[in-house]
């Protein structure tokens, strides 16, 4: 897929226009928006991203937007299991709800920084290693497996190191101003919990990109399509958040159907990096032509296939239980 620099400049220009214009609409007015909101700006969104994929299908060919929709489709799932989180979060700092907007916005900004470069990392990595196709595919398998186990357990947020040093370092105060993420107080310059919690969001995505990350390296090795991919996903993840906040309660195979997703694209990654092998010491060297490749089209009907199913069946589970509630 050969990009020129104009586009990557366009996109990533649109980019940080519409997050602007995000930004500045939330910053003059903080308030809770409401679900009628909410699915205009998400539909805007997901209707961007569609015709996104179109534009790549009209000047890359089919197979190019199949893998951008694959890489949106899984970055925007697993995206809807990081919201778990963020509500865990929100509650754990006792964020304002008419505040919440902003903070989810200003994290968002910091995680596409971040996500970026995590990015342009993986992508000169894979271009100088292909062996590291294995370690990705072993460790989207690892995560899978302990995703499946552990959701059962409780979801609990833990400040990481960052977060645990500059409270440690930083005069700070516990009360909110407003959007304001610093403020001055009898001549000394403090972070508010406002500030905390925008970091807390931005450096948790970042956690989550760890496996979301070689995840969409699984169905695209173009960086091109793994950036904006994330975008779409990202941009319209603060609107999901207010829109399906008690549907998140309602999907209670979510863990499961990602479980199965990152187990699949883990084995399609090891199958792609037995077709480019170059480690001496599986089959000396040479690449396994026999070993059974999937193709994007294969991977985009498994994605939507385990998303569908995943959804239909949470909400016949709750359903269901709530009859039974309902009858005691």
């Amino acid at each position: 897929m050969n990009v020129p620099v104009w586009a990557w400049v366009l996109t990533i220009s649109l980019t940080t226009a519409v997050l602007l214009v995000d930004v500045v609409i939330i910053g003059r007015r903080p308030h809770i928006p409401s679900m009628a909101e909410a699915g205009r700006y998400l539909g805007l969104y997901v209707t961007l991203a569609l015709l996104f994929g179109l534009g790549v299908w009209r000047f890359s060919g089919a197979d190019y937007a199949a893998q951008f929709y694959a890489g949106w489709l899984t970055e925007y799932s697993l995206s809807v299991d990081n919201l778990f989180v963020f509500l865990i979060i929100m509650a754990k700092f006792g964020v304002p709800e008419k505040l919440q907007q902003t903070a989810l916005m200003a994290g968002i900004v910091i995680a596409l920084i971040l996500r970026g470069i995590f990015i342009a990392v993986g992508a000169a990595a894979i271009n100088e290693f292909s062996w590291v196709f294995y370690i990705f595919g072993v460790f989207l398998i690892f995560t899978a497996v302990k995703l499946a186990r552990e959701r059962d357990s409780d979801d609990e947020f833990e400040p990481n190191r960052l977060l645990t040093w500059i409270e440690a370092r930083f005069p700070a105060t516990d009360q909110w101003h407003g959007t304001a993420a610093f403020i001055r107080e009898s001549g000394s310059r403090l972070i508010t919990p406002m500030f905390i919690v925008i970091l807390a969001l931005g450096t948790t995505d970042l956690l989550f990109a760890l496996d979301s990350i070689p995840a969409i390296f699984g169905l695209t090795q173009e960086a091109f399509l793994v950036l904006t991919a994330n975008i779409f996903a990202l941009m319209g993840l603060r609107q999901l958040y207010f829109l399906i906040g008690g549907l998140l309660k309602r999907l209670v195979y979510l863990g499961i159907g990602l479980a199965v997703l990152l187990f699949f694209i883990g084995v399609k990654l090891i199958l792609h990096a037995a077709h480019v092998n170059a480690l001496p010491f599986i089959n000396g060297g040479k690449p396994l032509h026999g070993a059974p490749e999937i193709s994007i089209g294969q991977s985009l009907t498994v994605i939507v296939t385990i998303l569908a199913i995943t959804t239909i069946a949470s909400l016949l589970k709750t359903r269901k239980d709530n009859a039974a509630r309902t009858e005691l």
